[in-house]
């Protein structure tokens, strides 16, 4: 194999890969691509070998943080009530192109980012979306969340599930801006039962049978016990 210069990386291996890495971003989740993934592989495996790895990753990193940039200034303009569904298609869309990404860049990743790095790329890219994308309208996004929990069918709701487990991914400690919220899709949010609390629950059963017991409610102990006597 022979040495490859700065300049043959710079105008012939760099710029056929930013444009995949271009077109796995930009095309739907759904659509059929003419992306050819053996060659892709097969550059960033030659960039690798030729201790280029360096310059692969910051360029990726770049490129990609540029793009996020811009989807940050198209969600910035999104009408409110079409605002958590813009922003799942985004999300929707990024985790599909970085599937797609990360096995072609597999090479880099190994000899590379976890070597030399001591880092994942996955969590690089994941980190990217959430410094660029999700933390900037992280507020926002909270609150139309609750708006939509609030107020059934306002979002669908697989959207609301996609959007929530979302999040949780990126930053597990953004389920403390809207616990309850995020309880409904993700286990285990709230912290685990203590003792003591299993005696206020147990007071608070016994209110709530009295009380139906005073409207006209048969307990649940009586309700079994009349139907054994009829039987």
């Amino acid at each position: 194999m022979n040495a490859m210069t700065a300049d043959v990386y710079k105008k012939t291996y760099w710029p056929r890969l930013e444009k995949a890495v271009e077109q796995l971003l930009t095309q739907s989740p759904m659509e059929y691509t003419s992306i050819s993934y053996e060659q892709i592989y097969s550059l960033v495996y030659k960039c690798v070998c030729q201790q280029y790895s360096e310059h692969l990753y910051s360029d990726l990193i770049l490129k990609i943080t540029s793009y996020l940039q811009q989807v940050c200034l198209k969600l910035q303009d999104s009408r409110p009530e079409s605002f958590v569904e813009n922003f799942n298609l985004a999300f929707t869309q990024y985790m599909a192109a970085i599937q797609c990404i990360i096995p072609v860049f597999i090479y880099m990743n190994k000899f590379y980012v976890e070597t030399k790095l001591n880092r994942k790329l996955k969590d690089d890219l994941m980190d990217l979306f959430s410094a660029h994308v999700a933390e900037k309208h992280i507020s926002i996004l909270i609150s139309h969340l609750k708006k939509a929990d609030a107020m059934p069918f306002q979002v669908n709701p697989s959207t609301m599930a996609s959007v929530v487990k979302g999040l949780y991914a990126l930053q597990p400690d953004w389920a403390k801006l809207a616990p309850e919220l995020f309880s409904r899709f993700i286990p285990q949010i709230h912290p685990p039962v203590l003792e003591s609390d299993l005696l206020c629950y147990a007071a608070q059963d016994q209110k709530l049978q009295m009380e139906l017991s005073l409207n006209g409610f048969p307990r649940s102990g009586q309700s079994r016990k009349r139907a054994n006597e009829e039987s």
